[in-house]
């Protein structure tokens, strides 16, 4: 069964009255390249059964609501955070700080804002409000996660072209058996989060998100 069956009707908005700005963030857990974050304001009357947790739809399927949301959103952005910042700040407050830049750069001010998880550093004097699990519940963090995990997906393709030993067009950075056996093979690279158990020492994989 395709994962595309698996959507179901997400919420609208959070905040009804508000300008409501949607975050969610990709590659948190992945050994290499940067984080990336979205931030997605779409219309108050906006409704898309097709939305989803990008980690409930097919690549294909994210590629095609990803121009859909480019198109249809009142305003939209991602925000980069690179290996040697997380590296140095670590990387909770760098998925933050990616969310942050992708806010910073919406052409249309939100007035409140919605993340994915249940943490999240205040954004100016806005009013947040963090949600389990949210990519699964409201559109405008679901339009992030999709952004955010499509275009962070393209840069780590293009890096794998660059460093083909490390399996990245497949595993996009995450820890994979075939990962950590080019680390050992070939050594790091320059976009390895060297504040990482890059090798693992028999720790049990991570899941893509």
């Amino acid at each position: 069964m395709s994962k595309d069956k698996e959507t179901n009707h997400l919420l609208p908005h959070y905040y009804a009255d508000l300008v409501e700005a949607g975050c969610d963030e990709a590659g948190r857990g992945c050994l290499a390249g940067s984080v990336y974050a979205a931030a997605v304001i779409l219309p108050s009357n906006y409704d898309n059964p097709l939305l989803n947790d990008s980690k409930k739809l097919s690549e294909k399927r994210r590629r095609e609501l990803r121009d859909i949301i480019v198109s249809d959103a009142v305003a939209w952005a991602v925000g980069v955070v690179t290996p040697e910042e997380i590296d140095k700040i670590n990387i909770l407050k760098a998925s933050f700080l990616a969310m942050h830049r992708a806010l910073d750069q919406l052409k249309v001010r939100p007035e409140a804002v919605i993340v994915d998880g249940n943490r999240f550093t205040p954004y100016r004097d806005l009013p947040y409000t963090t949600i389990v699990k949210g990519d699964g519940k409201y559109q405008a963090i679901a339009a992030a996660s999709i952004l955010a995990k499509t275009f962070r997906d393209e840069y780590m393709d293009h890096l794998a072209e660059e460093y083909p030993y490390y399996d990245w067009q497949k595993n996009k950075g995450y820890p994979t058996k075939a990962h950590r056996e080019g680390i050992r093979l070939h050594g790091t690279t320059l976009y390895h989060r060297m504040s990482y158990n890059l090798m693992g020492d028999g720790q049990l994989e991570l899941q893509f998100d």
